[in-house]
C-alpha cells in the first residue's frame, strides 16, 4: 500500500508518460484517424435514425 506522498511523487514523475503514449499512438495511426472518425460519425447517424424511426409511425 502506498502512502499519499508516494502516490503524489509517482503522479508527478509519471504523469507525462500517459501523454507521451497518446501522442505516439496518434502519430502511428495518423493515416487511419480520418477513417475512424468517419466511421464514428456514421455510427452516430445510424443510431439517431434508428431512435427516431418509431416516432414516424
Amino acid at each position: 500500500m502506498r502512502t499519499k506522498g508516494q502516490q503524489r511523487i509517482k503522479t508527478l514523475t509519471g504523469g507525462t508518460h500517459m501523454l507521451t503514449q497518446i501522442k505516439t499512438t496518434l502519430n502511428r495511426s495518423q493515416s487511419t484517424l480520418l477513417q475512424d472518425a468517419a466511421g464514428a460519425v456514421a455510427l452516430v447517424v445510424i443510431l439517431m435514425v434508428a431512435l427516431h424511426l418509431p416516432g414516424t409511425y
